[in-house]
Parts: structure tokens; sequence; C-alpha cells
């Protein structure tokens, strides 16, 4: 930002990162083995809407690779809009690999396009003894868990103990006050 948008009171949103994406790859491994989650072969990316003639360039690209890339993987998808405006691609695939394969691929295109400030979220979602989701903040270039119980309530020690867990696999966000719970995911 520079000096004359400080003082007018104008900032600029920051550009997502994604190089610690690839972290829930091994990572899932770990919570097979030692936690009993495995993947459930669902995993979803939320982005904010765009206003703009080169969104849909972006969009029918991310569309055309996501055909060519789901009929080698088997991969399917269907686009949402969930009941605050976002927009959801959700993912589904039995092989993880493909899942976080496609979501790299379809921020990379958005990023490309100069849209990488609308990305807001990976999620990853895990089935065991709970149902457990892992999202990848995009603004903070780290994981965290949320473990949803009936009537909107967290299952606060499940998540505090895959924290625990966890924190030596994925790069998990220290401050525990920015885990949003992500109620309503279209996942």
């Amino acid at each position: 930002m520079g000096f004359l948008d400080s003082i007018m009171g104008k900032t600029r949103l920051p550009e997502a990162k994604i190089d610690r994406l690839f972290a829930i790859s091994t990572a899932a491994v770990t919570m097979d083995a030692n936690l009993d989650l495995m993947p459930d072969g669902q995993a979803g990316l939320c982005f904010k809407p765009m206003e703009s003639s080169y969104y849909e360039s972006a969009s029918k690209e991310i569309e055309d690779l996501l055909k060519l890339s789901f009929q080698e993987s088997g991969t399917s998808h269907n686009l949402q809009k969930d009941e605050y405006g976002y927009i959801w691609v959700i993912l589904t695939d039995k092989d993880f690999e493909d899942l976080v394969a496609n979501i790299q691929m379809i921020c990379q295109i958005l990023m490309e396009q100069g849209f990488g400030t609308q990305l807001l979220a990976a999620i990853y979602r895990f089935k065991g003894a709970a149902t457990v989701y892992w999202i990848y903040s995009f603004k903070l270039g780290s994981y965290y868990p949320f473990v949803p119980k009936s009537g909107k309530q967290r299952d606060t020690a499940m998540e505090f103990r895959l924290r625990s867990l966890m924190q030596k696999e994925l790069p998990i966000e220290k401050d525990m006050a920015k885990w949003y719970p992500m109620w309503g995911m279209p996942l």
C-alpha cells in the first residue's frame, strides 16, 4: 500500500497465500494412521464473487480445465452460491490427491487472472468418530480445524486436540481467534 493510499483510507486486500496448500496431503496420512480420520472424498473452495468480464474469462478457463482434469481423474464438481453470496466449487473424488491438486489448479488460475484477493478458504472434510473440516485460510496462509456439533456448537476440545497433534504436520494458525466457524458450508 502506498503513502497516498494510507492517507486516503484505501486499503489493498492481501493476495492469497497458496504455498502451504499441499501440506494437507501428507497430513492426511498421519490423520488416518494416528486419529482414524479419513478424507471422505469432498473438498471445497470458497471465494468472493467478482463483477468483471475478466472473471467470466477466468471462470470459463477454470470450467474447461476442470473438465479436462476430471476426465483423467474422475473428479466431479459443481458450483454453488451460499446464503451470503460466496461462490463455492465443490469437488468430489475418492482420491484425496486429486482433490488437493484440483483445488491448487483452480487457485492458480484465479491468481494468474488477478483474482487472488478473492480467494477465501479451501476446505477438506474428514470422517472418523466426528466430522472434521480442515480449513485453509488464504489470507493467513495456514490451516485450522473446525469440528461442528449440532445446534451451531463446536467441539473445541477436539479442535484443540487436533491442533496439538497436527501442528508438526500442518501450518496451523496460532491465533485461535481467527479459527472462524464456517456454518452452512455446502459440503
